[in-house]
């Protein structure tokens, strides 16, 4: 189907309005607002991000900082030396944050 783009558009004032009879008519029509989807099931295979991980073990090797690593005043991550922007006595940022 070809369209042409060069057509003036119609404005509010010309689309054409619904009766209110008809509108009244949609209202009453009890299948216009339902969904066919089973509440239940979709809820089961819903997983919220916060879930209970107790039953999960961390394996992860946490290590002190550096001595060649600093934490950014800004985001407050641990970078290293080379990520160093501005060193403002104790406050040290990272390029990221700069």
């Amino acid at each position: 189907m070809a369209t042409d783009y060069d057509a003036p558009r119609k404005t509010d004032e010309e689309l054409p309005e619904d009766s209110i009879e008809e509108l009244k008519s949609r209202r009453n029509d009890k299948n216009s607002g339902k969904v066919d989807e089973d509440e239940v099931e979709a809820a089961e295979t819903f997983e919220l991000p916060g879930a209970d991980l107790s039953h999960e073990e961390l394996t992860v090797r946490v290590l002190p900082r550096q001595s060649d690593e600093f934490t950014c005043a800004s985001c407050y991550l641990v970078k290293s030396h080379t990520q160093l922007a501005e060193d403002r006595g104790d406050e040290k940022f990272c390029v990221d944050c700069v």
